[in-house]
């Protein structure tokens, strides 16, 4: 039953959000003050977790969805007694504050996503689920579970009206992932106005449909129905649970309760008052918490404390009885990969005909996985064509978890986030695949990890016009220039086989950001690294593969992917006609721009006309050849054909790019500015 404890935090909690939104004159109250029972009730009763220590392995974790409703989260970590304190509190919202407009990830001690794009933390939730169960599977033995915890989360009506939930929770439905608890706070509100107005469905009979336990709680205040349905939860272990709590937003505001007003904008001064009187709340101070609340709070971390040293003397034990694998864990744990087993990666041998480069990243991948045995991923369901199964190896499926190939289905955006999950959660290095056209479905996703700093790997095959038939709706032209504008995403385009091997060297040894490896689906000549520069030059970025005949050259081409090999044929009419030309090999322009100057003006020196070639949106290549240089893009949309038609259609031929650069560099001379146009 509740105390009168209970409720001093829980109204603790809502004062402090109404004050520090009112101070910042902005953020979301409403959620807060309908949604703080079942936040306590999660923190105070339930969650195993150590505040002063908010990386402990085998603690729980906790998502807050709805992100909006941030200073709930904040609320629970001060009270808690995490780093986290009434000053931090104070700059909610502020330049550099531990305490954002939504929660981020390595900003604030005890948050364990990013949130605030709704779905995302939903999805996030099962990849820390699947996390959880592989590494259970993997490590514990018995009389040793150190591995062995849930994940909670609270989700809102927009997180379950945003598509990326459905895709997430049908996965998490048929993987029988029984660790995660998800209360909803079905308070029926949007910014708009009533959820009726758009959201009508049966929520409790779609989760059902999802193999889903789904409890109800008839009364947010409910604290001890909250609690019973939790413990309920807990009990069910083949199906994720979603607790239906109905709240009233806005919770205690005596003219803004259960209205859209009170979603996303501060009370207002005079309403602030009303609600802090409404909830027996001392109106004459701010930032306010009584020292019952603490003393009541500090039980967790006594609790937590408690835990974790009853988890580390049985690891201490573990270790004993089994080295090898306590070893194995620390290694996975840290997230980084021996060098020595990527310099154990053997090259391709030189072929003219040569293979598809998903094709060689399948190989690698298969290569790697048996030395790298926290690698763990899979595809939307285009494994057979992304080459990411990892061969000899189960599926990842109950009862037995664990297989390492991750069927995620037709459901690219839930893909996305989960992998993200998966590497927040810790322990595993994920990957997962898709056609680049595709990924254009798990954008937002993509963009969260990069913003989180997320060691994980996209295989993105089909990379090009080169796939032919299927046409234009299968064939990327923009994505890679919008995956390069995202910030902190390294996105690779290898030319062959062997600057593949070097992608995925590259993609397990970063750290702090995720890596997309954009492959071929159509052959590509696999060069002889006798005659052309080392593969290894690829984590530069960009190299010359091919010097000039002569310096300085006439010409430097530069090129990425499959195109390279075009340009090689470029590079050699080119010379047939007298004109010098430097190759210079771009798989990367991000690992390109973090060079010194120095290098890159060594590469692309001032004076020559420089021409880009890649088949796919041209902005962008100005920042490589120049405001004068010469780009040979494509600016439109593909079509439906053999790539060898499609590459003489759109000007792609060795002989119309040839063309082109002959008539600028005549232009040029005409101008008496040769070399600089």
């Amino acid at each position: 039953m509740a105390t009168d404890l209970d409720l001093l935090c829980i109204n603790a909690i809502r004062a402090l959000a109404i004050d520090a939104i009112e101070k910042a004159t902005s953020g979301h109250p409403g959620m807060v003050l309908g949604a703080a029972p079942m936040g306590y009730v999660i923190f105070k009763k339930f969650l195993r977790h150590n505040p002063k220590n908010p990386h402990w392995p085998d603690r729980d974790r906790f998502v807050l969805s709805a992100g909006h409703g941030s200073m709930l989260l904040y609320g629970l970590l001060h009270l808690s007694g995490y780093d986290l304190s009434l000053e931090d509190i104070r700059a909610f919202r502020q330049w550099d504050s531990k305490t954002p407009g939504h929660p981020e990830y390595g900003k604030t001690p005890g948050v364990e996503t990013t949130t605030g794009p709704l779905g995302q933390g939903f999805a996030n939730g099962i990849g820390m689920a699947i996390a959880e169960r592989y590494l259970a599977g993997y490590f514990n033995r018995p009389g040793f579970p150190i591995v062995d915890h849930w994940v909670y989360g609270i989700i809102s009506d927009g997180d379950l009206m945003e598509g990326i939930s459905h895709e997430a929770a049908s996965l998490a439905g048929h993987l029988k992932l029984g660790r995660i608890i998800y209360l909803y706070d079905s308070n029926e509100i949007s910014i708009e106005g009533s959820t009726r107005i758009t959201f009508t469905e049966d929520v409790e009979k779609r989760f059902e449909a999802y193999n889903w336990q789904v409890l109800n709680v008839p009364d947010g205040n409910d604290i001890e129905a909250i609690e019973k349905a939790v413990s309920l939860a807990k009990g069910e272990m083949t199906r994720p649970s979603l607790i239906i709590v109905k709240t009233h937003i806005g919770y205690g505001s005596p003219n803004k309760q259960g209205k859209a007003e009170a979603h996303g904008e501060p009370l207002g001064k005079e309403e602030a008052l009303l609600t802090k009187k409404a909830l027996g709340w001392p109106l004459d101070r701010e930032f306010y918490v009584p020292g019952e609340a603490y003393e009541h709070m500090a039980e967790v971390v006594l609790r937590g404390q408690a835990l974790e040293r009853e988890w580390s003397e049985l690891f201490e034990a573990y270790s004993k009885r089994y080295p090898d694998l306590a070893k194995e864990w620390r290694v996975w744990w840290e997230s980084c990969v021996d060098p020595k087993i990527l310099e154990t990666i053997p090259g391709f041998a030189p072929n003219p005909i040569g293979i598809p480069t998903r094709q060689a990243s399948g190989e690698i991948l298969n290569l790697l996985a048996r030395e790298v045995k926290n690698l763990l991923g899979g595809s939307a369901d285009l494994g057979p064509s992304n080459k990411t199964l990892i061969k000899g190896h189960k599926d990842f499926s109950p009862p037995d978890y664990t297989g390492r190939n991750l069927r995620f289905g037709v459901r690219e955006h839930a893909m996305g986030a989960i992998l993200n999950g998966m590497a927040l959660h810790g322990g595993i290095i994920p990957y997962g695949g898709t056609f680049l056209i595709f990924s254009d479905y798990m954008r937002p996703a993509i963009r969260m990890a990069a913003m989180m700093g997320l060691k994980l790997i996209y295989v993105f095959t089909h990379d090009s016009i080169g796939l032919g038939e299927d046409g234009p709706t299968h064939q990327p032209v923009e994505q890679l220039l919008g995956l390069r504008s995202i910030p902190n995403l390294v996105v690779i385009r290898p030319m062959d086989a062997n600057e593949t091997t070097e992608a995925w060297k590259v993609a397990l040894g970063v750290r702090g950001r995720p890596v997309a490896l954009c492959l071929t689906r159509q052959r590509v000549p696999i060069v002889d690294r006798n005659e052309f520069a080392s593969a290894h030059l690829l984590n530069k970025g960009a190299y010359i593969l091919k010097e000039a005949d002569s310096l300085p050259p006439d010409v430097i081409l530069v090129s990425t992917g499959s195109e390279v090999h075009i340009a090689l044929e470029v590079q050699r009419r080119l010379s047939q006609r007298g004109i010098s030309s430097r190759l210079v090999s771009m798989p990367s322009w991000e690992l390109f721009f973090e060079q010194p100057k120095s290098y890159k003006d060594s590469l692309f020196p001032k004076g020559v006309l420089k021409v880009s070639i890649e088949p796919g949106i041209g902005l962008g290549w100005e920042r490589i050849v120049g405001d004068e240089g010469l780009i040979i893009s494509l600016d439109r949309f593909g079509a439906s054909a053999p790539f060898e038609v499609l590459y003489e259609r759109f000007g792609f031929s060795a002989q119309a790019i040839l063309e082109r650069i002959v008539e600028r560099l005549n232009e040029n001379k005409g101008e008496g500015n040769q070399g600089t146009r």
